[in-house]
């Protein structure tokens, strides 16, 4: 699958984004996307909808009712970082 993305590997174009696309981006990156995985990209897409912004680890953690410590176990390294990266946000900044 052909893809834009930038050289960290995140879409250039927000709306190039689908669910097969976040399946390609995750085997890039080595994993896969699980039910629970798709569920925290939908909820980020949804809250980067309702805010304009990522959601910080705390608030997003918290509206998943889960700790980050789940996070990282799903995940290992950077959640909000794969989180958007899959989902087809911006690149998150700060304390994430």
């Amino acid at each position: 699958m052909e893809l834009n993305i930038d050289g960290e590997g995140y879409l250039v174009d927000r709306g190039d984004w689908s669910e097969e696309v976040a399946r390609e981006l995750a085997i890039r990156d080595g994993m896969e996307i699980t039910p629970q995985i798709q569920e925290f990209i939908n909820e980020a897409r949804r809250m980067f909808d309702e805010n304009g912004v990522v959601p910080p680890i705390r608030k997003f953690s918290k509206a998943m009712k889960v700790s980050t410590k789940d996070l990282y176990d799903v995940f290992q390294k950077g959640p909000m970082k794969l989180v958007c990266k899959w989902g087809g946000l911006p690149k998150p900044t700060g304390c994430v």
